[in-house]
């Protein structure tokens, strides 16, 4: 098994941060050749997700429809206040399978992989393991 553990600091409180070039560096960096690879956020208020990678407004789209749909005053009963962010992690999953064709990523044209930030900013880390 590959491992490695990748840090990363966000910004906002909600934001998708690009980490297709490190994903793509792990695979070149181990010559992965064939197979699949894992992503795995051990985080309760943060995720990981594919979606487009060419326009920038729709990373901006999915973090107004998230706050939507989760919004702060949902924060009934956890002390932190940051309950929200936790529906967000649950829902949106903290891990992804991508699997790896001739030494490349098999992503559509358009897609990217995402760190998904819902309780920043923070310092975080996402794990990258090949099997």
């Amino acid at each position: 098994m590959i491992r490695e553990l990748v840090e990363l600091k966000t910004q906002k409180n909600i934001e998708m941060v690009s980490i297709t070039h490190a994903v793509r560096s792990f695979v070149k960096k181990h010559n992965i050749q064939n197979g699949r690879i894992h992503i795995f956020v051990p985080h309760t208020t943060a995720g990981v997700t594919i979606n487009e990678n060419a326009d920038p407004d729709v990373q901006c789209d999915l973090n107004m429809a998230i706050k939507k749909i989760f919004p702060d005053s949902l924060n009934i009963r956890h002390g932190e206040g940051n309950s929200a962010a936790h529906m967000m992690s649950s829902v949106i999953g903290v891990n992804l399978d991508i699997f790896i064709e001739e030494g490349k990523l098999l992503l559509g044209t358009w897609q990217g992989i995402y760190f998904w930030e819902f309780d920043g900013p923070r310092v975080r880390n996402y794990y990258i393991i090949c099997e």
